[in-house]
């Protein structure tokens, strides 16, 4: 029943920006903690950005200073801001949500790609 729907991906080109949003659906549960992976082909999934309940974020050290990870707790919607972009972030970029008791839950994910 619970459903991550991303959406605002797309193609950019190098130095430009990016919004994506992923809101949460089918559940009453509280969400705690949201974040941001990314995976390219070959490479493993790595995490990019998260962001606790409370607030408390933290960054993957290729994006720091460049991604800023976001909350609305009343839409239930988790988002990050992508500026500077590189080549290098060309991946597809999926969310997740630790939902309640129910446990972690993934996004389709979204294709970001970045032309130089």
């Amino acid at each position: 029943q619970v459903q991550l729907v991303e959406s605002g991906g797309g193609l950019v080109q190098a130095g430009g920006s990016l919004r994506l949003s992923c809101v949460v659906s089918g559940s009453a549960s509280t969400i705690n903690t949201m974040g941001w992976y990314r995976q390219a082909p070959g490479k493993q999934r790595e995490l990019v950005a998260s962001i606790t309940s409370s607030g408390s974020t933290k960054y993957a050290d290729s994006v720091k200073g460049r991604f800023s990870i976001s909350r609305d707790n009343g839409k239930k919607m988790v988002y990050v801001q992508m500026n500077s972009l590189k080549p290098e972030d060309t991946a597809v970029y999926y969310c997740n949500a630790f939902v309640g008791w129910r446990g972690q839950f993934w996004g389709q994910g979204t294709q970001v790609t970045v032309s130089s």
